[in-house]
């Protein structure tokens, strides 16, 4: 089980869709090539590392094989979701990639239909983006999304760069 891990006091929640074989290995979210890109994302568009946030998947087990998670997978996991997001109580939350996104906006339309705009959430905002296995995929023109998302979420949050 990778639960998440983080400031458990952050104002600042990142939530990504399901643990892959690095993270189930190791225990934490993110620690692959899609973290690493994330931890430097994260590093130049809001000056913070990953212990400034707290980082979260909305399945807390690896799916085998790497496959999407089942919706039964996602309505047994969504109450962690939902408390880690009540306890930590963001300021702001950031979805990585479909599955988070239209989870907790509770929505069927895809991530290139919702980002680019933030959400009201909670006493707070969602500001959706790409997940970073994407941009690993599609080069630079989806990190530049990614950038242009995580400098909103900065301006939600009140923070300088």
């Amino acid at each position: 089980m990778v639960f998440g891990s983080g400031d458990p006091g952050a104002d600042l929640l990142v939530v990504g869709e399901a643990p892959g074989r690095e993270e189930d290995l190791s225990g934490e979210p993110f620690v692959g090539r899609s973290g690493k890109l994330l931890d430097r994302l994260l590093g130049e568009e809001l000056g913070i590392d990953r212990s400034g946030c707290y980082i979260a998947n909305v399945v807390k087990c690896r799916p085998p094989e790497n496959r999407n998670p089942r919706r039964d997978e996602v309505a047994r996991c969504r109450p962690y979701l939902d408390e880690q997001v009540r306890l930590i109580g963001p300021t702001v939350v950031v979805t990585l990639g479909n599955f988070a996104t239209r989870l907790l906006l509770d929505t069927d339309r895809g991530i290139r239909s919702v980002r680019g705009r933030a959400y009201p959430f909670g006493s707070g905002w969602l500001v959706p983006t790409l997940h970073p296995a994407a941009a690993l995929r599609s080069g630079a023109p989806v990190v530049a999304e990614m950038r242009e998302d995580l400098q909103r979420a900065r301006e939600l949050l009140g923070w300088s760069h």
